[in-house]
């Protein structure tokens, strides 16, 4: 379990000083934790003795165990497709490297279905259908994708659905008309994205609520966010896997979907009106006449 799960327990029994600790860790998570036991007491305002009390009770041997914990962390949110290239090498003999890869993407989407409670999906339905406002989509360079199809499945269901797309200087403008009545639907991996982050934050400081998806270590904007679902992302690969996340989002396009009312089924029927008016999509005739082979013209005899 992460630091930051261990901190954010409910059952965790805390005194009112180790309570300031936690508050400083979480705020600052993790840097407030990298330095000494004596400078993270003075910051917090506490006692030495309170600090190794507190990770004790984490069930940590003693400081340097926490601290060790903290940094094996900061070092896997920050490895690079380089940095693992070696080490996520597969063996020669380990077979083909392309059933080996999709294996390992199965055991991953496995792993997804007990990474976030299924109360989170419950909340991020209601929030995300309840918003009166607009609701946004955002993620880095890659996984903004699949922000994309979260929100290509959410205007069928709602309306005021946003795909905020790559970041620019011009994104912030958004927030100048933004509100608590909005909700944003951040998608943030690691090698956490800083415009990402400093867009959510900057939504949660004009009072957006922020619904976050993300990896076992955690964007930042875990920090504010009020739901957050997260994925194992780690293959056979240096590169990690959105698979996860992809079933992840549409399994909340399910729940969205068994909580809709008859408000939303007309939506679709709408939308799919304007749709068929459009020839947007292919229907059955014209998939019969595509698929039909072309008439031949009698081939003349050269000797005729």
């Amino acid at each position: 379990m992460a630091v930051r799960d261990l901190l954010m327990r409910e059952d965790l029994p805390l005194t009112p000083s180790e309570e300031k600790i936690v508050r400083l860790l979480l705020a600052e998570y993790p840097t407030s934790g990298l330095g000494t036991a004596t400078s993270l007491a003075r910051r917090a305002g506490v006692s030495d003795p309170t600090v190794v009390r507190l990770v004790m009770k984490l069930g940590f041997s003693g400081f340097p165990d926490f601290q060790a914990k903290l940094l094996a962390e900061v070092e896997a949110r920050l490895h690079s497709p380089l940095l693992m290239m070696e080490s996520k090498r597969a063996p020669k003999a380990s077979g083909s490297p392309i059933v080996t890869y999709l294996r390992s993407v199965g055991e991953a989407i496995e792993k997804a279905q007990t990474s976030a409670p299924l109360q989170s999906y419950d909340r991020a339905a209601r929030l995300i259908m309840g918003a009166k406002g607009e609701v946004f989509t955002l993620g880095g360079r890659f996984s903004r994708h699949v922000a994309g199809m979260f929100a290509g499945h959410l205007v069928q269901l709602r309306p005021s659905v946003s795909d905020i797309g790559a970041v620019s200087a011009q994104t912030f403008d958004i927030l100048a008309e933004a509100s608590s009545r909005d909700v944003l639907i951040a998608f943030d991996y690691r090698r956490y994205q800083s415009d990402v982050v400093a867009f959510a934050r900057q939504a949660n400081g004009r009072g957006i609520r922020i619904i976050l998806f993300t990896d076992p270590w955690q964007s930042p904007i875990a920090a504010f966010s009020e739901v957050t679902i997260v994925s194992p992302v780690e293959v056979t690969s240096p590169y990690d896997t959105l698979a996860p996340a992809v079933g992840q989002m549409e399994a909340l396009v399910a729940r969205i979907v068994s909580l809709a009312d008859s408000g939303t089924r007309e939506r679709i029927e709408r939308l799919e009106k304007v749709r068929e008016q459009n020839a947007v999509t292919v229907d059955d005739a014209d998939a019969e006449e595509t698929a039909r082979p072309s008439a031949r013209k009698p081939r003349k005899d050269r000797n005729a």
